[in-house]
C-alpha cells in the first residue's frame, strides 16, 4: 500500500490570521457590530426611561360643591414646583367621576368646604405608578394647605393583577410573537418574498398566527390565570391587532432591509417601544423622549387600549386601536410594495424565497 505524499508544489498550511481573515467575513463583522449597537442601544433606552421617573403634567379633575373653592385648589395645584399635575376644575363629583372612568383624566380631588378632609379618587387599574404618584403629589400639596385627604381606587387592579402589569406583560408577549413569527418566515424561507403572491401568502399566515396567539393569550390573562378582567372577545381582538402590526412591520423591515430587517423590528418595538409603553411607568412619569413616542409605537398603544378593555369598560382604546391599525396596514402594503418591485430583478423570476 503506497502513503500519500504531498505535492512538493504545495506551500505551507495557511496561518491562523490567514484564517482569521477567511472565516471573519466583512459582511459577518458588520452583523456583530450591529448586534453590539443593538445592544448598546437597549441598555440605553431602558435606563433613561426608567432611571428617574417624575410626574409630569398628570391630568387631575378638581370639584367642589361651590365652584371658587375648586379654582382655588386647582390654581394651587397648577403651582406646584416642577408642573406635576395638570389639574382642570369640573362641575360636580359625578363630572369628575365621569372623567376618571372615561380615561379623560387620571383622577380627581373632590374639595369638601366645610371640612378639612378632601377625597382623591384614582384609578390604579390604569397602572399602580401612576396612582401611587398622583396620592404622593396631592397629599403633600393638601398637607401644606393644612388639609388631609382620604384616598378612593374607583378602577382598581383585579386581585390577580400586581401592580397593575399583567396588560403590560400581555402585549409585551403578543410583540414577541409577532415579530418572532415574522422571522421564522424569513428564516424558513428567505428574508424578502419573491413575489407579490409570497408576500400575501406570509401575510395570511401572519394572520392566522395573530388570530391564535390573541385568543390563547386573552384566554390565559383572562380564565386561566385571572389576572385580566374585561372582555375576552376584546382582548382577543386586540391581540390579534398587536400580533398582526408587529409581525407585519417586521416583514416589511425585511422586505426593506433582508435579515437585517429583523434588528430595525427588534428596535423599534423592544427598544424603543417597550420603555416607551407605560407599563412600569405610566406615561407622565417618563421622560419627554419616551412619553411622547410611547404611544405611537405598538407595544403603548396595546397597553394602553388593554388596560381600558380590562377596567374601563373600552374607553379610551379608540385613539390606540387606530395607532394599531396604522402600523398593520403600513407594515402589510410596505411589504407588497417590496415584493412587486423584485419582478424583473436578476433571479426573481426563479420563484423562490432566496435568503439575504
Amino acid at each position: 500500500m503506497t502513503q500519500p505524499t504531498e505535492s512538493p508544489d504545495a506551500g505551507p498550511p495557511p496561518g491562523f490570521l490567514a484564517e482569521v481573515k477567511d472565516a471573519v467575513t466583512t459582511r459577518a463583522a458588520l452583523l456583530v457590530l450591529g448586534v453590539l449597537v443593538l445592544q448598546l442601544a437597549f441598555v440605553t433606552s431602558y435606563i433613561g426611561a426608567f432611571h428617574h421617573p417624575r410626574p409630569s403634567e398628570i391630568p387631575i379633575a378638581v370639584a367642589a360643591p361651590r365652584a371658587p373653592a375648586a379654582e382655588q385648589a386647582a390654581q394651587q395645584l397648577a403651582a406646584l414646583p416642577g408642573t406635576p399635575l395638570d389639574p382642570r376644575v369640573v362641575g360636580t363629583e359625578a363630572a369628575a367621576l365621569d372623567q376618571v372612568r372615561d380615561r379623560e383624566v387620571d383622577g380627581a380631588l373632590i374639595i369638601d368646604p366645610a371640612g378639612t378632609t378632601d377625597r382623591l379618587l384614582v384609578a390604579s387599574g390604569a397602572g399602580a405608578s401612576l396612582s401611587q404618584a398622583l396620592e404622593e403629589v396631592v397629599g403633600r400639596a393638601e398637607r401644606a394647605r393644612g388639609r388631609t385627604v382620604q384616598v378612593t381606587d374607583v378602577a382598581p387592579a383585579a386581585p390577580g393583577d400586581s401592580r397593575g402589569l399583567s396588560a403590560f406583560y400581555l402585549v409585551i408577549g403578543w410583540c414577541v410573537g409577532g415579530y418572532l413569527c415574522a422571522a421564522i418566515l424569513a428564516i424558513s424561507a428567505g428574508a424578502r418574498p419573491a413575489n407579490a403572491h409570497r408576500a400575501v401568502i406570509r401575510l395570511g399566515a401572519l394572520l392566522v398566527y395573530a388570530l391564535a396567539a390573541g385568543l390563547l393569550g386573552a384566554v390565559i390573562a383572562g380564565p386561566v390565570l385571572d389576572a385580566l378582567p374585561g372582555s375576552i372577545m376584546g382582548l382577543w381582538g386586540l391581540g390579534t391587532l398587536v400580533v398582526f402590526a408587529v409581525g407585519a412591520i417586521t416583514l416589511a423591515f425585511q422586505g426593506l432591509a433582508g435579515v437585517i430587517g429583523i434588528g430595525l423590528a427588534i428596535l423599534l418595538v423592544v427598544v424603543l417601544g417597550n420603555p416607551g409603553a407605560g407599563g412600569a411607568y405610566a406615561y407622565p412619569l417618563l421622560p419627554p423622549f419616551w412619553s411622547t413616542i410611547g404611544p405611537a409605537l405598538p407595544p403603548g398603544a396595546g397597553t394602553y387600549a388593554a388596560r381600558s378593555i380590562s377596567y374601563f369598560r373600552g374607553n379610551g382604546a379608540g385613539g390606540p386601536m387606530l395607532v394599531l391599525s396604522a402600523w398593520a396596514v403600513v407594515g402589510a402594503a410596505v411589504t407588497v410594495a417590496c415584493a412587486v418591485s423584485r419582478r424583473g430583478r436578476p433571479g426573481s423570476a426563479l420563484g423562490s424565497d432566496l435568503p439575504d
